[in-house]
């Protein structure tokens, strides 16, 4: 939670110098190389056999299409927007997991979530200075994008006995660095420009925002996310998420010298309480 909390300093850093499907491309270049680094060396193993590659597959993808929904999504939708949708991925998260996985909560769980997820959504909506204009199409996006989410977070408990939390996050790094870079490199084709790939590497802050991208803030996340999976209810695990916005919200106020009001405070404390209380 703390990593996914500081990760918008780095995404404001980097999309001075690049589009967000660039930050994505070396983002996963990073986690990629990281997550490469210790089977090349012999360190970690990873062993496939007998296993279901299409389950691995789906897990992985469902978390890559998350980012790919969030970052379409953002082009329509405001901050504000998102971050109101992406706090209800915990009850889209129980729904899931009680169907898939046949976990069930009683009434004192559902309480505390809900007051987690109050507290994100008040705090949005009270930095919002009116709303001009929703984009359907942005919503829909985001919408979209959290589904995948609450899938992606449900499948990583699904296959908890067959692979180990570092494959999964193997898969997640490894899929994301070809589906990116493929898409990166096909756009550039297409206008003419294919050395424009190379053009973001020219700012050392670019490259410094995607390492931590890339290396905490993906693959040691998700690694950190599977083995929460592993080990604990899917909901649980999920409603950490909203721990994040809160931390954000606190980096902001420190790194950024952003305002802090009352409703902060108050809000990051219920928000905190709630995920407690899960």
């Amino acid at each position: 939670s703390l990593i996914v909390g500081f990760s918008f300093l780095a995404v404001k850093t980097s999309m001075k110098v690049a589009t967000p499907l660039e930050i994505l491309t070396y983002r996963f270049n990073f986690a990629a190389v990281a997550a490469l680094a210790p089977l090349m060396v012999g360190y970690i193993k990873i062993d496939l056999a007998g296993k279901s590659r299409k389950r691995l597959a789906l897990t992985a993808g469902f978390y890559l299409g998350f980012m790919v929904f969030q970052a379409l999504g953002l082009l329509f939708a405001t901050s504000i927007e998102s971050g109101i949708i992406f706090a209800i991925i915990p009850i889209l998260t129980k729904i899931i997991a009680h169907y898939y996985l046949g976990e069930k909560g009683d009434w004192k769980q559902n309480v505390f979530i809900t007051l987690s997820i109050t507290a994100v959504i008040a705090m949005f909506v009270f930095s919002v200075q009116g709303f001009h204009g929703v984009s359907i199409a942005g919503l829909a996006l985001l919408i979209l994008s959290s589904l995948l989410m609450a899938l992606s977070n449900v499948f990583m408990r699904g296959v908890r006995r067959e692979f180990s939390p570092y494959t999964i996050a193997f898969a997640i790094a490894l899929g994301g660095c070809l589906l990116f870079n493929a898409a990166t490199l096909l756009i550039g084709a297409i206008r003419g420009e294919p050395l424009h790939y190379l053009a973001p590497l020219q700012h050392w802050e670019f490259i410094l925002a995607c390492a931590f991208l890339g290396i905490p803030s993906t693959l040691i996340s998700s690694l950190l996310m599977a083995y929460m999976l592993a080990n604990m209810e899917a909901v649980k695990a999920t409603i950490f998420g909203n721990l994040s916005t809160a931390i954000s919200i606190v980096a902001g106020v420190i790194f950024l010298k952003e305002p802090l009001y009352i409703y902060h405070i108050v809000c990051t404390a219920l928000i905190i309480i709630g995920v407690i209380g899960t």
